[in-house]
């Protein structure tokens, strides 16, 4: 696979998805606990940049972060804008939690080949 050069749109379409899982694994392999806890979308934002970068994809909204967390079963609940910058709390299933790690390690594999 090469690396879009400065400037050169890539041709490759990304799942959203794969940016998610992505996000996910990268957030546990910086030792932070994921799984069956309630997170703040802003403590997680760090993540889902580094995957935005990794992926070569403009950054998404909250609401379609949040929407794709909810479609690969995260419980997203939503809080009023005065409580927090990005308003939404984030809790991953222990098996959601494995499969985004699972696929990280995966990623990271194939890439350093």
């Amino acid at each position: 696979m090469n690396q879009p050069k400065l400037f050169e749109q890539s041709t490759e379409s990304v799942a959203l998805e794969d940016v998610l899982l992505y996000a996910l694994g990268d957030f546990q392999s910086r030792g932070k606990i994921l799984a069956n806890r309630e997170l703040a979308l802003d403590r997680l934002h760090g993540a889902f940049v580094r995957s935005f970068e990794k992926f070569g994809v403009p950054a998404l909204s909250d609401e379609v972060l949040a929407q794709g967390l909810r479609s690969l079963g995260a419980d997203v609940v939503e809080v009023p804008n005065y409580v927090a910058k990005r308003p939404f709390r984030v809790t991953v299933s222990r098996e959601i939690g494995e499969k985004a790690l699972k696929w990280f390690k995966d990623r990271q594999l194939s890439d350093s080949r």
